[in-house]
């Protein structure tokens, strides 16, 4: 399998991340707030808005875009050493091939370059999959819960998250 590149793209490659972003909506539904029937007639403006409001990383394999992770400030901690890592999506074909870790990894490197002490990760409580997932990385519970905001069957009722410590 040809080598997995992850990298930010810039506001000016709102296109692409349109492209990708629409892919992933149609793909896994189930997974995102927003739907593709919501996201695909947003004009240009707004794509770019998202890519400056938090950073998006893509991976790609020869070219292609095969994932996507974004990362900005947790909306809902005060002060800026807590970043938020969501919207995780990875191709099916490629699923379970390292794509999501190599993501979810640039996604901590990311953050803590820009000064971040914490990455936070919602995730649905019943969802043992990405739990452990989560919880490889060294993202640990918290006691904090919210009503999940995507209705998944493989989430359950609610999220919690859980919180990766980030060294400088």
């Amino acid at each position: 399998m040809a080598e997995i590149t992850v990298r930010a793209l810039s506001e000016d490659e709102w296109d692409h991340f349109r492209s990708v972003r629409l892919a992933a909506l149609q793909e896994s539904p189930e997974a995102f707030v927003a739907s593709y029937e919501e996201e695909k007639d947003y004009d240009e403006d707004f794509w770019r808005l998202r890519l400056r409001r938090s950073k998006r990383l893509v991976a790609e394999r020869d070219g292609e875009a095969v994932g996507i992770v974004s990362v900005g400030p947790d909306p809902e901690e005060d002060g800026d050493t807590h970043s938020e890592l969501f919207g995780l999506w990875v191709s099916p074909a490629l699923r379970g091939k390292g794509v999501a870790s190599k993501l979810v990894r640039a996604g901590a490197e990311d953050a803590a370059e820009g000064g971040s002490t914490h990455l936070n990760y919602w995730v649905g409580t019943d969802n043992g999959r990405a739990v452990a997932f989560a919880s490889s990385f060294g993202f640990r519970p918290t006691d904090r819960r919210r009503p999940v905001r995507i209705e998944n069957e493989d989430d359950g009722d609610e999220e919690a998250m859980m919180v990766l410590p980030l060294s400088h």
